[in-house]
């Protein structure tokens, strides 16, 4: 049985330097559509690519939350037709491609991209046409700080909260000697920081701290430095080709304890590491942004009875649902007149709801509201992230895949 409790974000995290690695577009350009007729979301997710594991659960989550939307009556009492999908493949070309593609529909909003980097390479295109932008499972703190606009916001946590939640795991686990390895991208490399700067404020020792090459072909460098660590904890911050690395891990020998990040939060994955015992990775230990709401999860498998992942999903949701309350704020399906609303349906200074229905019918009473979205108290501050989040460790025991603890973190006193 899972347990819950709640942490406040250390100084270490909020005073680690952030690193800017694009830029924005300045262009006073405006194609979000000026057609009141219908809201039509566009979808930016990994349809191919290593990352299409992410897929169902983006999907699902949109429809899901269009459908609960169409079943209180729409936006602003016009139904929300199926989003436009388009695929970011993984590929920064490629996904830059397909945000073009979707400003050219114009959509009133797109929902993506899911990993960091493909953010980064999309959100100059999307916020640069005044569009609204929302991801659900991009994490990278250099994210905060994007020249967008105001146009960006996300409803996944940044890693500065994820980190040190990693962090402390490890310590609470009496660890003396760490090792760090993550993948050299946005997201690497902002976990990493996050993950260190919280280790080294708690007087740990880190043995090791190295990136790789995602898209290397051959990692024996650095599982050679780790191996030659000697530590009795690894953290892996990694995609799928984290199972390679971890596989090469296990069949040198290693006698480290595992500790994993979402990017390899699956209950399959002995079978996708292929160890040849079930009993290779009993031990390793995961954090994940999450959401402690089991009503949600509920609804989601009977809205989609085939979906067996619901990573970000919650979080996927909440992004369709605060810009649908946002255009309902402003009596607009305009993004250049909604935007400014998003934040606002979100302060705790209004009444709390929970639901786009109970919600649209709050603001239509002319009140102030606090959307308590289904990943938990979103609260955006004024970068557009969310201010506090959920996280859930989740851990390979005997018996297999379980949840052990569901952690709330805040960036409040």
């Amino acid at each position: 049985m899972s347990t819950h409790k709640a942490l406040a974000l250390s100084a270490a995290a909020l005073t680690l330097s952030l690193t800017l690695t694009a830029c924005g577009n300045d262009l006073d350009l405006d194609f979000g559509s000026d057609d009141d007729s219908e809201f039509t979301y566009g979808l930016l997710y990994p349809q191919t690519g290593s990352l299409a594991f992410l897929a169902p659960p983006q999907v699902a989550a949109v429809e899901y939350a269009i459908s609960e939307i169409n079943a209180a009556g729409g936006i602003l009492g016009t139904e929300v037709p199926p989003p436009v999908e388009a695929d970011e493949a993984g590929e920064s070309g490629q996904a830059n491609e397909a945000a073009n593609n979707l400003v050219a529909d114009d959509v009133n909003a797109v929902i993506g991209a899911a990993a960091s980097a493909m953010t980064q390479a999309t959100y100059g295109t999307v916020t640069g046409a005044q569009i609204v932008q929302c991801s659900g499972s991009s994490t990278s703190p250099d994210l905060t700080q994007v020249d967008d606009n105001g146009y960006f916001f996300r409803t996944a946590p940044s890693d500065l909260l994820a980190g040190p939640v990693l962090a402390q795991q490890i310590l609470d686990d009496n660890h003396a000697d760490i090792a760090l390895i993550a993948r050299a991208d946005d997201y690497g490399n902002g976990y990493l920081n996050a993950v260190e700067a919280e280790l080294t404020a708690l007087g740990a020792n880190i043995v090791l701290s190295e990136a790789y090459d995602p898209d290397a072909t051959n990692f024996s460098a650095v599982i050679s430095s780790a191996v030659e660590a000697d530590a009795d904890a690894v953290a892996l911050i990694s995609f799928q080709e984290g199972t390679q690395l971890m596989a090469a891990l296990i069949e040198s020998g290693i006698e480290s304890q595992f500790y994993i990040t979402d990017g390899l939060n699956d209950p399959d994955l002995g079978q996708a590491i292929g160890v040849a015992s079930p009993d290779a990775i009993t031990g390793t230990t995961g954090v994940a942004p999450s959401a402690d709401n089991p009503d949600f999860n509920d609804g989601l498998r009977q809205f989609d009875p085939d979906l067996d992942v619901f990573q970000f999903a919650p979080h996927i949701f909440d992004c369709v649902t605060a810009i649908a309350l946002a255009a309902e704020s402003a009596g607009s399906m305009n993004p250049s007149e909604y935007v400014d609303h998003i934040a606002e349906i979100s302060r705790p200074d209004g009444t709390e709801c929970n639901s786009f229905e109970e919600c649209r019918d709050l603001l239509g009473q002319g009140q102030d509201i606090d959307y308590q979205g289904t990943s938990g108290n979103i609260d955006f501050d004024d970068n557009g992230d969310p201010t506090s989040a959920t996280f859930e460790i989740f851990h390979f025991g005997p018996d297999g895949y379980e949840i052990l603890e569901y952690i709330e973190y805040t960036t409040g006193d």
